[in-house]
């Protein structure tokens, strides 16, 4: 392997408590060809997320074996970037998963440019009812009448009817206009993530095993960072139980990348006996993992305070796309999204103008390696002090470490050869099929090297640990 520059994986590392000699076992290398090419230090970005994240799970082994030398943490930036871009490498049986819906895009307006999601069918409706638009069978239809409506309107007029209907659209941001924001200049103020103790809980006994071997993870996440938080969670031993609520529906193309090594069942929270049977899983969880916009799981008794004052000795870890904070801080969003209001739509557009795109969805699969890393590290530290502990992540946050020089690093420029992610698919059978998928990047001596299980079809599982 080949040493390389960690001054990104320091900063992480330090703001998620961690010993700052520990990252002197991380080894850096890969192939020579530029991999996640970007004007942004994607790639030192990506590398830094995962390092911390098998670094915390490297530490927590040690300590559940009684300690001793930390194993040496490998950190491929092929797998890394082959990782970031799962999604786009899935096969099921041969076939890929669907990528953005049509109504999923950027559009012009009448002074500048807009980005819509509308993955989900309750979205897309929500979308055309903003627009005042009635739906219609044919897309292409359909595509020509939203760009007529919206290169009539302002952008942010757009943004803010379709805050008011429930639809997702943002304004195309410059990184200045982002910065001038007030949600902007609220994550800029705030670190790129947090992990806090938060009230008092029992010292966690080490079980010898794989990092998480034996702890049971209630996830409660959606779409990409969250699921991929769990998903690294479930690799390292964990028992990650998916609990969705029956409607609206996940994609199963999204749960046939994200859902390795999990099982997901369906409760209804407003139904007395699936309510029953969540405050039983709830009771014998180690570790909580939320994804849904802030304060949407309050009604159900399911905020980090409250979870706290229930379930002492838990491990909370909250993700949100704007943070809790701000005038933006209940509001839905994504990846996508993010990327457009904060400017780097912008600085990614092309040389006519028209916005672009990471060359991944990496604030989606950093803050999952990131969330995975914090929930590893707060169970490290249980384990010397005990307490009940609380990571919050949001996507807004990550694209302010990105693009505001959080890494210590910038774009190298350097060409490099054609990145060929062969190396780094693996294949297997399962419920579902023959799989297709990104291996892991997370890895450790010692430590696992595969899930132990591909998706199944989701929301079918027994809500119940095993």
């Amino acid at each position: 392997m080949i040493k390389r520059s960690t001054d990104a994986t320091d900063r992480a590392w330090a703001l998620l408590g961690g010993d700052p000699a520990l990252t002197a076992a991380v080894e850096y290398g890969g192939p020579d060809a530029r991999t996640l090419p970007s004007p942004l230090p994607v790639r030192e970005f990506a590398r830094a997320t995962v390092a911390v994240c098998a670094l915390a799970a490297a530490e927590l082994s040690t300590v559940r074996h009684g300690g001793g030398a930390l194993p040496r943490v490998t950190v491929d930036d092929g797998a890394v970037a082959t990782a970031f871009v799962s999604e786009r490498h899935l096969r099921v049986d041969g076939r890929a998963g669907a990528t953005f819906a049509p109504l999923s895009r950027f559009w012009r307006s009448a002074d500048g440019w807009v980005r819509t999601h509308a993955n989900y069918p309750h979205h897309r409706a929500r979308l055309l009812t903003a627009l005042g638009i009635t739906d219609a069978a044919d897309d292409e239809a359909l595509v020509a009448r939203v760009a007529a409506t919206l290169a009539e309107r302002r952008a942010e007029d757009v943004e803010e009817a379709a805050y008011a209907a429930g639809a997702l659209a943002v304004a195309v941001r410059t990184p200045g206009d982002w910065a001038r924001h007030p949600q902007g200049a609220a994550a800029a103020r705030r670190p790129l993530l947090s992990l806090d103790r938060i009230a008092g809980g029992p010292v966690r006994r080490p079980e010898r095993g794989p990092a998480a071997h034996g702890l049971r993870v209630l996830d409660l996440t959606r779409v990409i960072a969250g699921p991929v938080a769990t998903r690294t969670l479930a690799l390292l031993g964990a028992d990650v139980l998916r609990v969705d609520p029956p409607d609206p529906a996940e994609s199963q193309d999204a749960h046939d990348d994200t859902g390795f090594g999990k099982r997901s069942a369906l409760l209804d929270l407003g139904r007395a006996a699936d309510r029953a049977t969540f405050e039983e899983l709830l009771a014998a969880a180690d570790v909580v993992v939320t994804g849904y916009r802030p304060g949407a799981l309050d009604r159900h008794g399911l905020s980090a305070e409250a979870l706290a004052e229930r379930r002492p000795g838990l491990v909370i870890g909250q993700l949100s796309a704007w943070g809790t904070y701000g005038p933006w801080g209940g509001r839905r969003g994504f990846d996508s999204l993010v990327q457009a209001a904060c400017g780097i739509a912008v600085t990614e557009a092309a040389p006519d103008g028209t916005p672009g795109a990471l060359p991944t969805q990496a604030l989606d699969h950093g803050t999952g390696y990131l969330l995975a890393a914090a929930v590893l590290r707060a169970l490290t530290d249980q384990c010397a002090g005990g307490g009940t502990h609380l990571a919050r992540l949001a996507l807004a946050q990550t694209a302010a470490w990105l693009t505001g020089g959080g890494t210590g690093a910038r774009d190298t420029g350097e060409p490099g050869g054609t990145y060929e992610p062969g190396e780094w698919l693996r294949e297997a059978d399962g419920p579902r099929g023959r799989v297709r998928y990104a291996g892991s990047p997370v890895r450790f001596a010692g430590g696992p090297a595969d899930w132990s299980r591909t998706p199944g079809r989701w929301g079918t599982d027994e809500p119940k640990w095993n």
